[in-house]
C-alpha cells in the first residue's frame, strides 16, 4: 500500500498499537481534562472548528524557543505564560478549546523547530523524534489533534524520507517549515527533489516564519521591536513565498499547496500589484501564469494572528473562500478572541463554515 493511500485513522491505530516512541516527551502526555469539547451557546457557537497553526515545545530540541529567548524583545511576563503553556498537552491547552470550542488543533513544533540546526545530522534525529512524538500525541487523542510534520531540509534526501514516513507511518495531515533552514530558501535547486516527494503524497507545506532574517536588514538596525511579529517575519516569509513563485517551483509541480499564516503575510493586499509590476521586470525564470495565479490556485492562507473583519474579507476576496483556513496561533494568540473573530465574521454561514473546517478537511485530509 502506497504512503498517501492509507487512511488517517488506520495510521493513528496502527501508531497506538505499536506504541510510538515519545523520546523522552512524556511531560506532553498528561491526562486530566476530560475530552469533550465545549459547545458554547447557539448553532454557531457549536459549529465544528479546526485551527492550524498551534504550536507545541518539545523537550530537547536544542534550538527550540530562540525566539522566546532573545532573539525578540518579548515581555518576560509574556514569554512566561507561553512558556508554561507550550509543552503542555491536556492541564492548559486541552482545557482551553474545550472552553472556546475549539474541535482540533493541529500542532507543529514552536519556531524554529529544526530549521536552525546547523548539524545536518542532529536536525534528522530531531525531526525524526519530533513527529514521533506529535504522532503519539495524535494517538492519545485522535479527535482533538492533528500534526504537521518536521522536515530536516539541512539533508533534502532524508527530508524526503522522513516525508513519505510522516505520511506513511505516523499519520500527519502535512508539514510545517519554519523560515529559511541555515539561510536556504525553498526555491534552491536542492529542494526540488522534496517538492516532487511532496506533490506525490498531496500533502500540504505550512510555511511559518521563523525568528530573526538570514541575512543583515539595515532596517532593523536599532529597532529590535520591528523583528517578530510587528513587521520582519511577515515580510520576510512574504518573500520567502515569492521566491517560491517565481523560482517556478509551481510550474515544475503544478499540484504542490504552500500555506501562509497571518492573512497571508501581506500577499493577498499585493496581488494586483505583482501582476502589473511583473511584465516590467526581467526574471530569472519564465512563468507560465500571473503571480496572483499561483497565489489563487497553489498558496491557502489562514487567519492566525490576524482577527479583523475587513482584512478577512478582503482576503477571502483576493485568494477565494475555498484558500482561507483558520488558525490561532496558540499560545501565543489568545483562543477566546481569535474564535470570537471567526464566529462573528460578516461573511456567510456557508463561508464561515469552509474557513472554520471545511478547509482544513479539504486540503490536509483531516
Amino acid at each position: 500500500m502506497s504512503a498517501h493511500t492509507w487512511t488517517r485513522r488506520q495510521v493513528l491505530n496502527r501508531a497506538a498499537g505499536t506504541g510510538v516512541a515519545l523520546g523522552g516527551s512524556s511531560a506532553l502526555l498528561n491526562t486530566g481534562v476530560a475530552q469533550a469539547h465545549g459547545g458554547g451557546h447557539g448553532t454557531k457557537n457549536r459549529m465544528k472548528i479546526i485551527a492550524i497553526e498551534e504550536a507545541v515545545l518539545l523537550p530537547g530540541l536544542v534550538t527550540q524557543g530562540t525566539a522566546l529567548n532573545g532573539a525578540i524583545p518579548f515581555k518576560p511576563e509574556v514569554v512566561a505564560q507561553w512558556m508554561k503553556r507550550l509543552p503542555d498537552i491536556t492541564a492548559y491547552r486541552l482545557a482551553d478549546m474545550d472552553e472556546n470550542g475549539v474541535t482540533m488543533q493541529v500542532l507543529s513544533l514552536a519556531p524554529p523547530g529544526v530549521q536552525m540546526q546547523p548539524d545536518a545530522a542532529i536536525a534528522v534525529a530531531d525531526a525524526q523524534r519530533a513527529n514521533d512524538a506529535l504522532a503519539g500525541i495524535i494517538a492519545t487523542h485522535p479527535t482533538r489533534f492533528g500534526g504537521l510534520a518536521a522536515l530536516p531540509l539541512q539533508d533534502p534526501e532524508a527530508a524526503v524520507r522522513e516525508a513519505r514516513r510522516a505520511m506513511g507511518d505516523l499519520g500527519m495531515a502535512g508539514f510545517l517549515v519554519n523560515g529559511h533552514t541555515c539561510g536556504h530558501y525553498l526555491d534552491e535547486p536542492q529542494f526540488r527533489k522534496v517538492w516532487a516527494a511532496l506533490e506525490e503524497l498531496g500533502a500540504a507545506l505550512y510555511l511559518h516564519p521563523t525568528p530573526a532574517p538570514a541575512g543583515d536588514w539595515g532596517l532593523l538596525k536599532d529597532r529590535p521591536e520591528l523583528v517578530g511579529p510587528l513587521y520582519s517575519w511577515a515580510a520576510e516569509t512574504a518573500g520567502h513565498a515569492l521566491r517560491v513563485v517565481l523560482g517556478g517551483v509551481f510550474d515544475d509541480f503544478p499540484g504542490a499547496r504552500l500555506i501562509l499564516g497571518h492573512m497571508g503575510e501581506f500577499l493577498p493586499f499585493h496581488m494586483s500589484r505583482l501582476d502589473v509590476q511583473i511584465d516590467n521586470i526581467v526574471t530569472r525564470v519564465a512563468l507560465k501564469r500571473k503571480p496572483s495565479e499561483y497565489l489563487r490556485k497553489n498558496i491557502a492562507i489562514t487567519t492566525s494572528g490576524v482577527m479583523d473583519d475587513n482584512m478577512l474579507r478582503a482576503a477571502v476576496g483576493a485568494v477565494g473562500i475555498d484558500n482561507v483556513l483558520f488558525a490561532i496561533d496558540y499560545p501565543f494568540e489568545k483562543s477566546a478572541q481569535a474564535v470570537g473573530f471567526l464566529r462573528h465574521a460578516s461573511l456567510p454561514s456557508a463561508q464561515i463554515q469552509k474557513i472554520a473546517h471545511r478547509n482544513a478537511e479539504r486540503i490536509l485530509r483531516l
